[in-house]
């Protein structure tokens, strides 16, 4: 019998496979980003259609295949539910895992990639911070994590609040990272500093993030 792996992780994306299966991209805290198979996840009362769908977060218990890792069993312990009822909040769970997709790689330790993905999607959930905000720090925190800020861009004129907020989230846990509000203006000025790192240095079209500009 093939000796299981335990992993805690997050279902980035899921993709139908034959006729009842579910290929799934998971970001784990032990084995960076991995694909797994739910065998037979797509057939009614299947204990493994809720397991394999995106942003389901829990431990999985995985056996090692030739090409990727089945999963054997796993406990969720957080859906994120609301998510399924809320458009716009999907499409900014979208897009954190098209990122997490573009950044994380197999057997890299991808923890803090892990944490804040995790908590961008509690945040998300959560009424009592904006969206914008959030997805503005999760994309200055995402540069950060895997090295790329390179601080305040030279053509940008930033009041004391918003560099002082920059410094924060810099030198914040991914877990802490959520944990305070802006003013509209100042708002405002981290959302430009995001948006001009993002597009200077993440190298992909994200489709995700053309779905989301649309509707917000």
């Amino acid at each position: 019998m093939q000796d299981q792996v335990v992993v805690t992780g997050i279902v980035i994306k899921q993709a139908p496979v034959g006729e009842s299966d579910r290929r799934v991209t998971i970001l784990t805290n032990s084995r960076g980003k991995i694909s797994a198979f739910a065998r037979g996840a797509r057939k009614p009362n299947s204990r493994f259609a809720a397991t394999a769908r995106p942003f389901c977060f829990g431990t999985f218990k995985l056996y090692e295949g030739r090409d990727a890792y089945n999963i054997a069993d796993a406990e969720i312990s957080n859906y994120f539910e609301k998510l399924l009822t809320d458009i716009e909040g999907s499409c900014y769970a979208a897009y954190f895992g098209e990122v997490v997709d573009y950044y994380c790689r197999e057997n890299n330790d991808e923890k803090d990639m892990m944490k804040l993905f995790y908590q961008s999607l509690c945040a998300i959930s959560f009424d009592g911070i904006s969206n914008r905000l959030v997805k503005s720090v999760f994309e200055l925190k995402s540069i950060m994590i895997n090295g790329e800020y390179p601080g305040i861009p030279n053509n940008m004129k930033l009041s004391d609040a918003a560099i002082y907020t920059l410094d924060y989230i810099n030198s914040s846990l991914p877990e802490k990272v959520f944990s305070f509000n802006l003013a509209d203006d100042i708002l405002v000025e981290i959302e430009n500093v995001a948006s001009h790192l993002r597009k200077s240095i993440m190298d992909h079209h994200f489709k995700s993030l053309d779905i989301l500009e649309t509707i917000v």
